[in-house]
């Protein structure tokens, strides 16, 4: 068997219980080279690093870290932790000041000592937050005297204060929050264990983890009470947290003016104020009735961050025509061959860089292992199979699919559920557990429609787009629809068929008249010139009509 000193670790014969020493990755690159950043557990043989993470076991050697999302879930680290029967006094006078008293405290286990701060690279005194599921500890967040913030590597991410989950459940931004609600009578309170992202962030989809590490736990909670901070990070987390538990179960607080969070009020206007703040919190808008006081977050947004004109959808040619914005839905339509779904394919895999998740419903791009191919072949520019050009290797093939897996989830519901709403009910779930923002149905005509007695095949249309809007409004999602036209009649003198419209789609012209964007997929079968013609922009900050030609390479489904 391997020992410590196969690993770099200096760890004596005689070291028992958890022994603190150096990191053979981190501290020789650092100014602290002597600070013992790194823990190891004698009993279990384990070890990790609190600055850099290097972690691993006698048994099992050095953890390989990747870039990539795992297939399986990840295996967390087990945490020791030991509640304090009692805090130093300049602990107490520093939460009493917050507003905040021992009760609540040692009812929170709330701990206080030594810990590693990567920041300073060097052990301070620090508050510790314990996060329970059950009896167990299954993450520590940190605290010092400078706000310097830690939680432990390798560790689960999970609501603080999960253990009291109730009917109604307010969310706060901290640790400080919750136990703010805490003071003025709501124990059912849980803070995200992150924080907000910031609004400039490109991709916050990890900072939300811990909605599916929780699924379980939350899924009889009938309503949120989002009480995040009042700021642009806050608005953010907010509106990200009501898409994805829903909207329709969401409450708003308002805090008064000059308090920025849950302790501000506390602290400056008592805990009866902070009771009330949270009972009067207001549902989100109902949808079609506005007062201007319900769009005051999205009008404070605006005014600092400016429009939302949506992505690129990843050709230049084609980005000043259509964009992509959540919210909305696009319809796609052309004739069969030409190519409908492996250009919205080769769209997705373009918005899959700028940190876009999807589900599709695709049941005739099956078996869904070809569909999978095809979807690495666009996104690595290299033939899955053998041919004219080289294929791509095995780890090719590896790496994407460990790329890809949290990036696409596949809607097959059984045959009974093939129905709008058994899609969009297994969306609504991806929302909560992936936050996936793009969905795909692909096509129409695939759908059990079960239109009721006596209603005309136009009002089913109708009905059906109707609550296709209202879905992706609700959960902030794009919604691609494909739709095949009806019979074409080629012309007379070219011989050719025409380029269809949303008012060739079979049944009824609410296909143009209720789409957010409009899109056709035109070409030449003998030619490998593409026209995506866009024949609808509901909102001109989005695009505009006008149709661009892109170049299909057969090999790899690319589009350039």
């Amino acid at each position: 068997m391997k020992t410590y000193s196969d690993f770099g670790l200096q760890v004596p014969d005689t070291a028992t219980g958890e022994f603190y020493t150096t990191c053979p990755e981190c501290s020789p690159t650092r100014k602290k080279k002597n600070v013992k950043c790194l823990s190891v557990n004698i009993e279990k043989q384990v070890w990790t690093c609190h600055h850099c993470s290097f972690s691993g076991t006698l048994k099992g050697g050095v953890e390989q870290k990747s870039n990539y999302n795992h297939w399986q879930k990840p295996k967390y680290r087990k945490i020791n932790y030991a509640a304090l029967s009692e805090l130093p006094g300049k602990v107490l006078d520093w939460f009493l000041k917050r507003g905040i008293n021992a009760e609540t405290l040692y009812r929170n286990s709330i701990g206080y000592g030594d810990i590693y701060m990567p920041q300073i690279e060097d052990f301070t005194k620090a508050i510790q937050f314990p996060y329970f599921r059950g009896d167990e500890v299954v993450n520590i967040k940190y605290r010092d005297g400078k706000k310097n913030f830690r939680m432990e590597s390798g560790a689960e991410r999970i609501f603080y204060g999960l253990n009291d989950v109730a009917g109604t459940m307010v969310i706060v931004e901290g640790e400080i929050d919750k136990l703010s609600c805490e003071e003025a009578g709501w124990k059912n309170c849980l803070s995200v264990p992150d924080g907000a992202p910031s609004p400039k962030a490109k991709d916050y989809s990890s900072k939300f983890e811990f909605l599916e590490n929780c699924e379980k736990e939350i899924e009889s909670v009938d309503t949120f009470i989002l009480a995040v901070d009042n700021d642009d990070p806050g608005q953010v987390l907010q509106e990200e947290l009501a898409r994805r538990l829903g909207k329709e179960r969401c409450k708003v607080v308002t805090w008064p003016e000059g308090c920025k969070d849950a302790n501000d009020v506390l602290v400056n206007h008592g805990h009866e104020l902070l009771h009330r703040c949270i009972e009067s919190a207001r549902h989100y808008p109902v949808e079609g009735v506005f007062e201007i006081n319900d769009l005051r977050s999205q009008v404070i947004n605006l005014y600092h961050n400016g429009s939302n004109n949506g992505i690129s959808p990843g050709w230049k040619s084609l980005e000043p025509l259509y964009t992509i914005r959540q919210g909305e839905w696009t319809l796609i339509t052309g004739i069969p061959g030409h190519g409908k779904s492996e250009f919205l394919d080769a769209m997705l895999v373009n918005l899959m860089w700028s940190n876009w998740r999807f589900a599709i419903f695709s049941p005739e791009n099956q078996p869904l292992q070809i569909h999978v191919a095809k979807l690495m072949e666009k996104a690595i520019g290299i033939p899955f199979h053998s041919g004219p050009r080289p294929r791509m290797r095995e780890e090719d093939v590896d790496e994407a699919m460990v790329t890809m897996n949290n990036v696409f989830t596949f809607i097959l519901p059984p045959e009974t559920e093939i129905t709008i709403d058994g899609i969009l009910n297994r969306a609504k779930l991806l929302v909560l557990r992936k936050g996936i923002k793009g969905l795909v149905i692909d096509p129409w005509n695939e759908l059990d429609h079960q239109r009721p007695n006596g209603l005309t095949e136009t009002e089913y249309i109708s009905s059906a787009l109707s609550k296709i809007r209202r879905f992706a409004r609700a959960y902030g999602l794009h919604i691609w629809l494909v739709v095949h036209p009806t019979k074409l009649q080629k012309d007379k003198t070219t011989g050719e068929y025409p380029v269809p419209t949303p008012y060739d789609c079979q049944g009824s012209a609410h296909w143009r008249n209720k789409a957010d964007n409009c899109i056709s997929v035109y070409r030449q079968m003998e030619s490998d010139q593409v026209e995506i013609h866009v024949q609808k922009i509901r909102f001109k900050e989005v695009g505009k009509v006008g149709m661009a030609t892109l170049t299909y390479d057969k090999v790899t489904g690319r589009y350039k």
